[in-house]
């Protein structure tokens, strides 16, 4: 014989004038998904004016926990309410059950309590976390170094043509940019330069100020945190999408080396283009101290290029131009590393590019800190 289709589950309510709010229930209460709600019974208490809630189940069918667990939402709403709770009018097996859950409240403490770390377990985490990024940092260098040593021989999964193309936008599309930021760098040494030299009547030493910031310090230092947000992001941002979409896996699978075919066509690129980029950025900074020295200052312009050339040591624009192309081997790495890092969902992939973008400025802002240190020990 065919089972009879199960009714549809209803649920209403009316009110008595003695204050008792009855719910009336009826049909099947089988399918989860099509059940009606206790809304209305909510709004009903909260107007007030109801002394106690029963039931009314003449018309009720087959039921499962589905019921019950509408009519447990019901007592939780009577006891924020401070109404009584009736099941005197539930079927049988129904209303034991209720009172079976309701038999042994639950302990105060049975819950178990999130404890917050302490100060040295905070301190542990921290430097583990330290440990193990440091670890992979120089496991990530030590995966670089042995990629180039191959390509070196030609046995590197390389290709020159993603090299170039690397190589353009980290370098002649990153001009515009590089090119503001210098020359305003430029034009506030001067500014801050001849404001406190002119009170000794050395305005003229504005040249030699501005230029040797710019080639020792300046240029390299802006070029390098402009190229961390853009090009060490963009690193990132392109090897974490596809590790989401599991291309990195797709190379894997084909016996392709991801570090070799992707990582170190992005390094060399940027390491060979730094060199360029701040030689570019020094010239473009002592453009906007030459600016600000002739237009403001009334100085010659043949004595502001003639001191400036005088300053200018060979050693300390090497100096410039080899802790550029540091900062373009901390840039690669990091922005590789963090996209190579990266989860397998879509804000991952921000996050390990402001990872990338964090960790770069910093690991510059450090590294440029030693070298002032090792330089000034060296009276470079």
């Amino acid at each position: 014989m065919n089972k009879p289709a199960p009714a549809s589950a209803r649920l209403a309510i009316r009110r008595k004038e003695t204050g008792v709010l009855v719910v009336e229930i009826a049909g099947d209460w089988l399918d989860r998904t099509r059940l009606p709600d206790v809304s209305a019974v909510e709004q009903e208490l909260s107007g007030g004016g109801v002394k106690a809630v029963e039931f009314a189940a003449k018309q009720l069918g087959r039921w499962d926990s589905a019921l019950m667990v509408r009519i447990l939402a019901i007592n939780d709403l009577c006891a924020k309410a401070k109404v009584e709770f009736r099941t005197q009018t539930l079927p049988d097996g129904l209303a034991k059950l209720i009172a079976l859950s309701q038999a042994v409240p639950e302990k105060e403490d049975a819950a178990r309590k999130e404890l917050s770390p302490s100060f040295l377990e905070r301190v542990g985490e921290s430097g583990l976390a330290v440990w193990t990024g440091g670890a992979a940092m120089l496991s990530f260098l030590g995966e670089s170094v042995l990629s180039v040593l191959k390509l070196m021989r030609g046995k590197a999964q390389f290709r020159w043509q993603d090299m170039f193309e690397v190589m353009q936008a980290c370098g002649p599309q990153a001009l515009g940019i590089v090119a503001l930021i210098n020359f305003l760098i430029g034009l506030i040494l001067a500014f801050v330069g001849a404001g406190e030299l002119a009170r000794f009547g050395a305005a003229i030493y504005t040249a030699d100020l501005v230029g040797v910031a710019m080639v020792r310090e300046m240029g390299c230092i802006m070029t390098g945190i402009i190229l961390c947000g853009r090009t060490g992001a963009a690193f990132a941002a392109q090897l974490g999408t596809m590790k989401v979409n599991q291309e990195i896996e797709a190379f894997q699978t084909f016996g392709i080396s991801p570090f070799e075919f992707l990582v170190l066509p992005r390094m060399l690129a940027l390491i060979l283009m730094m060199p360029l980029l701040c030689i570019f950025a020094d010239l473009i900074g002592i453009a906007g101290g030459f600016l600000v020295s002739t237009l403001m200052l009334d100085i010659a312009p043949t004595i502001y290029l003639q001191r400036t050339i005088e300053s200018i040591k060979l050693g300390g624009f090497l100096l410039g131009i080899f802790k550029g192309s540091f900062f373009g081997v901390i840039i690669a790495l990091t922005g590789c590393l963090r996209g190579m890092q990266c989860g397998t969902n879509a804000a991952a992939v921000g996050l390990a590019t402001t990872s990338a973008v964090v960790t770069g400025i910093t690991w510059i802002i450090a590294s440029d800190g030693v070298f002032a240190v090792i330089c000034s020990a060296l009276h470079i």
